[in-house]
């Protein structure tokens, strides 16, 4: 499998269509690039909510059948990858309760970092945990709310919780959107008709055809319900810590998101990364499809010509089998392939968004080098990822980020490029114009906005005096 930070998750509500739970189906194939694992849908008619989750793509959980008894018009969805807890159908969102307010379900992408805290405390108060999601303490506190309203139980819980969220909540007549102080995740909102929409990106909006109003604002609380749409604001202001990898690989480069055009950034990526690392060579090739719009703005900044090299396979899906007499890096292989007339002989700039691990660069530049390249430059759309996120993304241990332990020459050494850079991050600064302040670069400052309740060092899981140069298999 490409080595990869792993996408976190997709929320989608809509309330006020008669199709809510046809709609949020659409919404969830839109976001299916933020979650592979498992995915789910509840709907309520005004009076009782019901659920339908799965393991697999969209495609492989939702058909006319499955959606038939999810009747009503309001609705919420969910697609997932586990940064937290197993993977497991339990696990699967959005999770449904009744509880003394009221049935109630959920949906959330991000991480709390008080999780284990929060746990331990309410299961010395009795709690049960059905899952090992930390999403399920969300709905553990509201429980034990003793405010008079389901809106303010919702707020109550939500105060408690640390870390990156953008919450959706389904109540029997209502739909609530919470967002956390900083922002980390994003979440927009729109309109169809007389229905509101809410989602993590706007290609979710552009799918069925509404329109997009605004973000939902970090601290923000949306209340949707009979008497329309009310704004909150509960928590205490904080500093605004939006996810750059977000613009770096994460979201689709047709969406907005944090107010943003992705392809704009990550066009405007590849442009300062020419600035900063001009190399003399015949032809611009990006690491399909993540590295295309860097790649884009690369070429244009340099004036060396954009082709197709490598040419992606979009239809593997999960999982292969492979053969018994193992075929040379078959994992690799089976995604991507070099397109020889076009790299025999030929200088080689070959742009991707980010190395993680380096395996899967190596296996590429190789790959690049056995079609005939007389020589391949590797060129990173971002500045080397050294720590790992706690706020809502799937990454590797510390002592597993190869830029974390190693310096950029043996990094290069070790995928076996011609030459390696990576844009500054000055350079990735300036991608996103005037809104530079407002981004969270933890993955590559080690510098993290929301302090952990424990220990730092165990979080960063890289212990002190180990030397972690051999575990590179050279």
């Amino acid at each position: 499998m490409l080595d990869k930070f792993k996408d976190e998750c997709g929320v989608f509500g809509v309330y006020g269509n008669a199709e809510a739970s046809k709609l949020a189906y659409l919404g969830l194939y839109a976001l299916q690039h933020r979650g592979q694992e498992s995915g789910g849908i509840v709907a309520s008619d005004g009076g009782t909510l019901r659920a339908a989750r799965g393991m697999g793509y969209v495609a492989d959980i939702f058909d006319e059948q499955t959606l038939a008894p999810l009747v009503g018009t309001s609705a919420i969805g969910h697609v997932r990858y586990s940064t937290a807890g197993e993977s497991r159908l339990t696990n699967a969102q959005p999770i449904l309760i009744d509880c003394v307010h009221g049935q109630i379900a959920v949906c959330h992408n991000g991480n709390l970092v008080n999780e284990r805290e929060l746990k331990d405390w309410l299961s010395s108060q009795g709690a049960i945990f059905q899952t090992s999601s930390d999403t399920e303490v969300f709905l553990h506190l509201y429980a034990r709310s003793q405010a008079a309203h389901a809106e303010d139980a919702l707020i109550e819980a939500a105060s408690q919780a640390q870390g990156a969220f953008s919450l959706l909540f389904l109540l029997k007549d209502r739909l609530v959107a919470v967002r956390d102080p900083h922002g980390f995740r994003p979440m927009a909102l729109g309109r169809l008709g007389d229905a509101w929409v809410v989602c993590s990106e706007t290609c979710a909006l552009d799918l069925i055809g509404a329109t997009y109003e605004r973000d939902v604002e970090p601290g923000e609380v949306l209340i949707i319900g009979p008497d329309g749409l009310r704004s909150v604001r509960p928590f205490p202001r904080a500093a605004l810590s939006h996810c750059i990898f977000e613009h770096v690989y994460f979201a689709r480069p047709d969406s907005l998101v944090f107010g943003e055009s992705v392809n704009q950034v990550r066009t405007n990526l590849g442009r300062y990364l020419a600035r900063e690392s001009r190399v003399a060579a015949d032809v611009v090739v990006p690491v399909p499809d993540s590295g295309v719009c860097a790649a884009v703005g690369y070429s244009e900044g340099s004036g060396i010509p954009l082709q197709f090299g490598l040419i992606r396979n979009h239809y593997v899906g999960r999982t292969f089998i492979e053969p018994q007499q193992s075929i040379r890096h078959f994992g690799v292989k089976v995604k991507l392939n070099p397109v020889r007339s076009i790299l025999q002989g030929r200088r080689v700039v070959l742009i991707d968004d980010s190395i993680v691990r380096g395996t899967t660069s190596r296996k590429i530049v190789k790959m690049i080098k056995a079609a005939g390249a007389k020589e391949v430059h590797v060129r990173i759309s971002c500045p080397p990822t050294v720590s790992p996120c706690f706020y809502g993304i799937d990454t590797p241990r510390r002592n597993d980020l190869i830029a974390a332990t190693h310096t950029i020459d043996e990094v290069r050494k070790y995928i076996d490029a011609d030459s390696l850079q990576y844009l500054s991050m000055e350079g990735l600064l300036q991608s996103v114009n005037s809104h530079r302040e407002r981004y969270c670069t933890s993955c590559y400052t080690g510098r993290y906005p929301v302090p952990f309740p424990r220990d730092e060092a165990a979080f960063l899981q890289l212990p002190l005096g180990l030397d972690t140069r051999t575990q590179i298999d050279r």
